[in-house]
């Protein structure tokens, strides 16, 4: 008796929106992760498209927002140029329109005030990068420390390498966790760091000090974006 062939999976569409001055770990660390899903269709895409800067790293062939026509995961990363990004209503305007009809709408870092500023956060949880989690709450959210939250489809991961934890995350929501952990295990991802830095609450003091010097130089930038885009949604802009 002959078997027929397996099936094929699925497509799973999947679009990293990404904007200038990017963190590029941010996205390549869960793109590593969910490109070796089933079916997993992944696809860069800018409000520019052409080609995008990423912290000395330049990525081409970047699509357009606006060409893509739907995604089942909408993925927004975060970076530097998260101030500059929510001022600008052309990419929240391709967010709100892709997570619109995405079965999942996530995010890495400071991606997730992007969703929020977006109007994508309301009255949700959402985890951040620590030095910005509290400006989540200007936009309606709820700041979750954790290093992945989940509430209802929204999946939002901490601070830059919480990108590998998020992505494995929700690859055991899409396949199980079988897959997940086989992913895991073929990217090696057993995290055994140096030094127990890694969170403000376990860094020694000095440590802390001089990295909030380093993150004070551009936050009252980003504070003042985020509440100019925060009163754009309570005036319903």
């Amino acid at each position: 008796m002959t078997q027929s062939p397996p099936k094929k999976p699925a497509p799973l569409h999947i679009v990293f929106a990404l904007f200038p001055d990017v963190t590029h770990l941010d996205f390549t660390g869960p793109h590593q992760i969910l490109s070796r899903l089933p079916g997993a269709q992944v696809v860069i895409a800018s409000e520019a498209g052409g080609e995008i800067e990423a912290e000395g790293l330049v990525f081409a062939r970047v699509a357009r927002l606006a060409d893509l026509e739907h995604c089942d995961l909408l993925c927004v990363p975060g970076g530097f140029g998260v101030t500059q990004a929510m001022a600008d209503e052309a990419y929240l305007a391709q967010l709100r329109r892709l997570a619109a009809g995405a079965r999942y709408v996530t995010s890495v870092c400071t991606g997730s005030l992007l969703l929020g500023a977006a109007g994508l956060l309301r009255g949700r949880r959402a985890a951040c990068h620590w030095a910005w989690r509290d400006q989540l709450a200007l936009f309606g959210a709820i700041p979750d420390p954790a290093r992945v939250a989940r509430d209802g489809n929204v999946f939002t991961g901490g601070g830059v390498t919480a990108g590998i934890d998020f992505a494995l995350t929700i690859a055991a929501e899409i396949a199980g966790p079988d897959v997940a952990q086989a992913i895991q295990l073929a990217v090696e991802y057993a995290p055994a760091p140096p030094f127990d830095a890694g969170r403000p609450e376990t860094a020694p003091p000095a440590v802390l000090e001089r990295v909030q010097a380093i993150y004070g130089r551009g936050m009252d930038a980003r504070w003042a974006a985020a509440r100019a885009a925060g009163e754009r949604l309570l005036a319903g802009v």
